[in-house]
C-alpha cells in the first residue's frame, strides 16, 4: 500500500473535507480490521467508503466476493490502479452513495447476506447506521470503524448523556462490541480525535419485539428530538398526530410516567410505547 499523501500527490489529488475524507496511513491495521471481521474466502463482503483502499486490498486479499463502494469520482480510477497493481481485479468498484444502495439487491446479487466494512466519514455514519438496521435482512455483521464521540453514542445505555436514538435502535436488534481503538495519528489527514472499531451481529431472535419497527423508529425519533422536555412534550411536538392528550394517554396506558425524559427509557419500555401508540392510531 503507498502512503496516502504520496498517492493523492503522485494523481493530483486532495482529501475532501466535505466528504469526511481520513485516509488509514497503516496496512497492518487494515489487515487487523479484517481479521477482526472475520472475514472468510466465501463471504460476500460490501465495503463503505473505500476511499484509497487500505481496507479494499486487506479485504480483497482474504475474500473471492468484494463490492467496493466510493462516493468520490475522483478517487475510484485511482483505486481500480491500485487493485490491478496488486491483481485483485474480482474486486468490483462501484462509483455510488452508500445511501443510495439496496442492500436486498447486492445481497441476491451476491447470493447471501453481506459482511459490512468500513471507515465511516463522521458526516453520515449516523444515516448509514439507520439504513443497515432498516435493511439488516442483508447483513451478517458488520467491522465498521467510528469516530470515538459517535462509537459512544452507539453502545451507551438508558440514564446516559450519550444515550439517544441511535443506542435505542441497535439495542433493539442488534449485538455490539468494541473491536479496537484506532489513534488519530494512524489517519492522514490526522482528524481531531480517534476513532473506534466496532463488530456489529444483528439479533436472529428480539425478544421483546415490536409490532410495527418503522412506527418504533419515529416514536424513538420524536421522543429524543426535544430531549430535554418530557416524554408528554416531546411526543406531542414531534408526532403531531398524538398531540398533548393523545400523547398523555399512550403514556399512561403503557405505564410511564409521562414526565420521564427520553434518556431514561429502556429498549423494551420504547418497544411497549410503540405498541401502545400504535393501538391508539388505529383507534
Amino acid at each position: 500500500m503507498t502512503a496516502p499523501h504520496a498517492l493523492l500527490k503522485a494523481w493530483n489529488l486532495r482529501a475532501r473535507k466535505e466528504l469526511g475524507q481520513n485516509f488509514l496511513t497503516e496496512p497492518s491495521l487494515a489487515e487487523k480490521i479484517v481479521d477482526l471481521a472475520g472475514i472468510s474466502p466465501d463471504d460476500a463482503v460490501l465495503e463503505i467508503g473505500a476511499g484509497l483502499g487500505a481496507m479494499t486490498l486487506a479485504a480483497g486479499r482474504r475474500t473471492r466476493r468484494l463490492v467496493a463502494v466510493e462516493k468520490d469520482p475522483h478517487l475510484v480510477p485511482l483505486l481500480r490502479a491500485e487493485l490491478l497493481a496488486q491483481a485483485l481485479e474480482h474486486v468490483e468498484v462501484r462509483n455510488q452513495n452508500i445511501l443510495a444502495l439496496d442492500l436486498g439487491q447486492l445481497a441476491a446479487e451476491m447470493g447471501q447476506p453481506l459482511t459490512v466494512i468500513g471507515n465511516l466519514p463522521y458526516n453520515i455514519s449516523s444515516q448509514v447506521m439507520v439504513k443497515l438496521v432498516t435493511e439488516r435482512a442483508a447483513v451478517k455483521r458488520a467491522a465498521l470503524m467510528f469516530q470515538k464521540e459517535l462509537a459512544e453514542r452507539l453502545i451507551a445505555g438508558p440514564g446516559t448523556k450519550a444515550y439517544g436514538r441511535l443506542s435505542v435502535l441497535l439495542g433493539y436488534c442488534a449485538e455490539l462490541k468494541l473491536l479496537r481503538e484506532v489513534r488519530a495519528e494512524m489517519f492522514f489527514p490526522k482528524p481531531k480525535v480517534g476513532s473506534v472499531v466496532l463488530g456489529i451481529v444483528f439479533k436472529t431472535h428480539i425478544e421483546p419485539r415490536v409490532g410495527d419497527e418503522a412506527l418504533m423508529v419515529r416514536v424513538v425519533q420524536a421522543a429524543f428530538g426535544q430531549r430535554r422536555k418530557t416524554l408528554r412534550n416531546a411526543l406531542a411536538g414531534g408526532m403531531p398526530q398524538l398531540g398533548s392528550q393523545g400523547a398523555l394517554a399512550v403514556l399512561t396506558q403503557a405505564g410511564i410516567d409521562p414526565m420521564r425524559r427520553a434518556e431514561t427509557l429502556s429498549v423494551s419500555e420504547f418497544v411497549r410505547l410503540t405498541d401502545t401508540v400504535e393501538k391508539y392510531l388505529r383507534g
